[in-house]
């Protein structure tokens, strides 16, 4: 089975495009599933395909997962089968009438425009390289809905300024994200002055540097949205997640249709988009 599921894996992030989070999470969950099915198999029980797979959902539920991991393991089994299907080598998905456990999705926390522009406010009141660097990622990140992940990896290879999309790399494959004039505007000066303002190496490729002029690290960002929030009267419950939350929330409520939105946010399962169908809730 390992072998299948590192050929599902590789199609994974070269054709789909899926992201590295993604493909890790897919990893996980199917490394697990196939330890569990070799183990039982060692055991010499002689059981159906169908069998192992209800076995192993009995499995997850005895090891305490919550509904919601165990439901993401039951679709990464899903996809996987599914994908075995499609390319022929099997008749038929094993576990296609397993019903995932049921999950309350809390509806997520987002930045209404005024409370984004009061997160904002806090680093274009200062003048040092490292808050006019914030400012621009910031606002990147509200405009795409990029991952906190995906927003320090960028590189400068990645940005199209001519034509205004940014490059969200993905191993071999990539999604194209738009920019607004704004943004571009915003990135074209940030490279010509502030960027340059943190620059130590000029090999470096990093769109966004630390102080020591390297890339930022996401641990990095996370820190500094939270002290931003704080400081900004929001409270410390601000993420960079936040950011992306409000941007799916912006979309939906513009008029943007499930599928666009889930392109954009580079989901994996639609279900994880459809949270933002739900009644939102703000920071405070």
């Amino acid at each position: 089975m390992k072998q299948e599921i590192a050929a599902f894996l590789d199609y994974l992030a070269r054709t789909r495009g899926s992201s590295q989070n993604t493909v890790a999470a897919y990893h996980n969950d199917l490394t697990q599933l196939a330890d569990f099915v070799t183990s039982e198999q060692a055991k010499g029980i002689l059981a159906s395909r169908e069998q192992l797979l209800l076995a192993y959902l009995a499995h997850l539920k005895g090891k305490g997962y919550s509904p919601a991991t165990s439901a993401r393991k039951v679709a990464s089994a899903r996809s996987f089968f599914n994908y075995l299907v499609e390319t022929g080598q099997l008749k038929e998905n094993p576990i296609r009438n397993l019903v995932s456990p049921p999950v309350n999705k809390k509806a997520p926390r987002v930045l209404t425009q005024a409370e984004y522009l009061q997160l904002l406010a806090v680093p274009q009141s200062l003048s040092t390289p490292e808050a006019r660097r914030d400012v621009v990622m910031l606002e990147v990140l509200y405009a795409t809905g990029l991952r906190a992940s995906e927003v320090v990896s960028l590189q400068l290879a990645d940005v199209d300024l001519d034509h205004a999309i940014l490059y969200c790399r993905q191993g071999k494959a990539h999604r194209q994200i738009p920019l607004t004039s704004e943004v571009t505007q915003l990135i074209r000066d940030y490279i010509a002055n502030g960027r340059l303002d943190l620059l130590y190496y000029e090999k470096e490729t990093a769109l966004f540097l630390n102080r020591r002029g390297h890339q930022l690290t996401r641990q990095g960002f996370w820190q500094i949205v939270k002290n931003y929030a704080i400081k900004a009267g929001l409270g410390d419950q601000v993420t960079p997640h936040t950011l992306r939350h409000s941007f799916a929330v912006r979309k939906m409520q513009g008029g943007a249709d499930l599928r666009s939105v889930q392109q954009a946010l580079g989901h994996a399962y639609i279900s994880s988009t459809r949270v933002y169908r739900q009644p939102l809730s703000t920071v405070k």
